[in-house]
């Protein structure tokens, strides 16, 4: 029995190896174009951005066949690969034969060959990964997650799975997700009226994690040096670019590492991060820099850019970050143009303002011009499991600023003692019955620690130049939106 021809995918047929030969190629119609004798269809498997071109000779093949082709259609060709007549490909496919595997009626499909926007096209999530920006995308999102692994294990770090429903909130902050299984209609309350979380599913109140930092915290104190990557949840009502409810976490723990070890750290896996899309994603990368290039057209000469995608990867990939402590920073802010002229929507008025994302950005793009550190937060604006300075008013806190985006990391040395620990809590009425494993860690042989925690989507809208947070994560997860 002579053997079944196995298919072929687009990303191997371009680069031209297999020319003069016989190849089976599957995918997806972009565009189908052509005159009475001979029709031209773009084909996409979604192997990389490119597409393959089909030559199609009409006379071949029964009108009701070509006639099911249209965009969005699945096909399935079998042809000789060869150079190509036209411009713009390498080579072509000279079908012989020819299936419809699946068929999209072009009255009824939403994606056209056009320009959508990316509004409509987050309304058709289930689809737009066929376009070529959300194949990109969704292809450098593989390639970043695999790095981040492979950096990882090849620097002795162990991948530990924290939970994802918990009974603490990590930040402190309240914004959770609850969990349960009582039946919404009869919910058992105690003699006060309370609701008696007793006889729910855990029996005490959970939540959806809005961290696996307190866990890796526990996995680093036995086993030196551990990261989570997992999905982390926050019920902020925030409808912003930058904001999701669902999103995925780096979060590395060191034992016995300090702040500047620390930074050390989170410098070094951004700069190998960006360094494996541009020797890795290049395709793709590409097709992204002249997309942002089409959008900064449109701009007003004031916000444009001042570089293209690919230049400012390259540039955080090339150059030192600046160290800055928050106090330095607070002067420069306190004293720039655009808080003098009242520019910024929160006026910097001293010492122990909270910086936001437009603060964050003046530092970065228009002070430093380079990725900058701040570390040494005053402790009133940090979470209470900061190592605290001799100085009683900061801690040993660090974030890391990219162009474009703020806040990519924010981490910090841990306090270790536990003394310290306890009355931190305390006066930010953490509850300490509720965390008593975590001081138990600093009763039980306690060491100096370091760790921070890496939106992965914030390092994805960097890598890709996309504006929106939506666009970089497969399903977006925002208020009033859970589609798909």
């Amino acid at each position: 029995m002579a053997e079944k021809m196995k298919r072929t995918e687009i990303k191997s047929l371009l680069s031209g190896e297999q020319t003069g030969k016989e190849v089976i190629v599957k995918g997806w119609v972009r565009t189908k174009r052509g005159s009475k004798n001979v029709s031209f269809i773009a084909l996409n498997d979604g192997s990389c951005i490119h597409n393959i071109q089909l030559v199609v000779e009409n006379a071949n093949f029964n009108e009701e066949l070509l006639e099911k082709i249209s965009s969005g259609s699945c096909l399935s060709a079998k042809g000789k690969l060869v150079e190509s007549q036209g411009s713009g490909q390498k080579v072509e496919i000279e079908v012989s034969e020819l299936e419809v595997l699946g068929e999209a009626n072009p009255e009824k499909y939403p994606l056209q060959p056009k320009k959508h926007s990316l509004e409509f096209l987050r309304e058709i999530a289930h689809l737009r990964f066929r376009t070529n920006t959300f194949g990109a995308v969704n292809r450098i999102r593989h390639a970043m997650i695999f790095a981040i692994h492979d950096y990882f294990n090849s620097r002795g770090f162990y991948n530990i799975h924290t939970p994802i429903i918990t009974g603490s909130d990590a930040e402190g902050a309240g914004e959770t997700f609850k969990v349960s299984n009582f039946d919404f209609h009869n919910i058992p309350k105690t003699e006060d009226g309370e609701i008696d979380y007793k006889k729910d599913f855990f029996g005490k109140e959970a939540n959806l994690t809005v961290s696996g930092q307190l866990e890796a915290e526990l996995a680093a104190m036995a086993l030196g040096k551990v990261y989570t990557f997992g999905p982390t949840f926050r019920a902020e009502n925030s409808n912003t670019t930058r904001h999701l409810a669902e999103f995925w976490m780096i979060e590395p723990e060191v034992a016995f590492a300090d702040l500047d070890e620390n930074m050390d750290l989170g410098e070094d896996l951004l700069k190998h991060l960006i360094q494996y899309a541009l020797k890795n994603c290049k395709d793709d990368l590409d097709f992204l820099n002249k997309r942002l290039e089409d959008e900064e057209k449109v701009k007003k000469k004031e916000d444009r850019s001042p570089m293209g995608l690919i230049e400012r990867l390259q540039f955080i990939a090339e150059n030192d970050f600046e160290r800055v402590t928050y106090t330095d920073a607070i002067d420069i802010l306190r004293n720039s143009k655009p808080n003098k002229k009242k520019k910024f929507n929160y006026l910097i008025e001293g010492w122990g303002a909270d910086l936001q994302s437009e603060h964050e950005r003046y530092l970065v793009e228009k002070h430093f011009n380079k990725p900058v550190i701040l570390y040494d937060y005053p402790k009133d604006i940090k979470a209470f499991y900061m190592r605290q300075n001799k100085d009683g008013k900061t801690v040993r806190a660090m974030d890391i600023l990219f162009p474009g985006i703020g806040e990519i990391v924010g981490g910090s040395q841990r306090e270790e003692r536990l003394e310290f620990l306890e009355k931190r809590m305390q006066e930010m009425n953490v509850p300490a019955e509720e965390l008593w494993w975590y001081l138990d860690l600093r009763k039980f042989g306690t060491a100096p620690h370091s760790g921070f925690g890496l939106g992965f989507e914030r390092l994805m809208l960097f890598v890709t130049g996309m504006g929106n947070i939506r666009d970089v994560i497969p399903f977006p997860r925002t208020p009033k939106s859970a589609e798909f």
